[in-house]
């Protein structure tokens, strides 16, 4: 049996990551603020990552109703999941569920499970200061494992 390739793409506030993991492996994360620009860049950015690692399965986020995420970010994560579906693979539309007692407690807590990830992580940002970039990574990891981490059928 093949092993499994999952795909998870994340969309945030000027920036578009994603996690690649194969076999459960963390193989590559990057980030990208050009394809966040517009619908049409992140269409085409997904869909050269589509072809360039050929995963199985594509995880996206399913934006619920009281999501802070802003109308431009909420456009973007529409445009990425069109992206998926229309591809010749598995779409999943995974919501995000609070698990931790915030993003950073999060990170931290992924950054054990893949230590590649560890230099990632970051720090709680002042009330002051922007969110880290990198936090992106992490979200996109949590829809990844919310899709290697489901009990399979027997």
């Amino acid at each position: 049996m093949a092993r499994l390739k999952v795909l998870a793409i994340a969309v945030a506030t000027g920036r578009l990551g994603y996690v690649f993991l194969q076999g459960g492996e963390l193989m590559e994360w990057k980030m990208s603020r050009r394809a966040n620009r517009s619908e049409e860049a992140a269409r085409s950015y997904v869909k050269r990552l589509i072809e360039r690692l050929e995963p199985n399965v594509v995880a996206t986020e399913k934006v619920g109703k009281h999501s802070r995420k802003g109308d431009h970010t909420k456009r973007i994560i529409a445009a990425v999941a069109r992206v998926a579906e229309q591809s010749l693979l598995l779409d999943v539309v995974v919501p995000r569920l609070q698990q931790f007692a915030n993003k950073y407690a999060e990170a931290e807590a992924l950054a054990e499970r893949f230590p590649s990830l560890k230099r990632q992580v970051p720090r709680q940002p002042r009330i002051w200061e922007s969110e880290s970039y990198s936090t992106i990574y992490f979200e996109a990891m949590a829809l990844a494992l919310a899709v290697i981490d489901q009990p399979q059928p027997t």
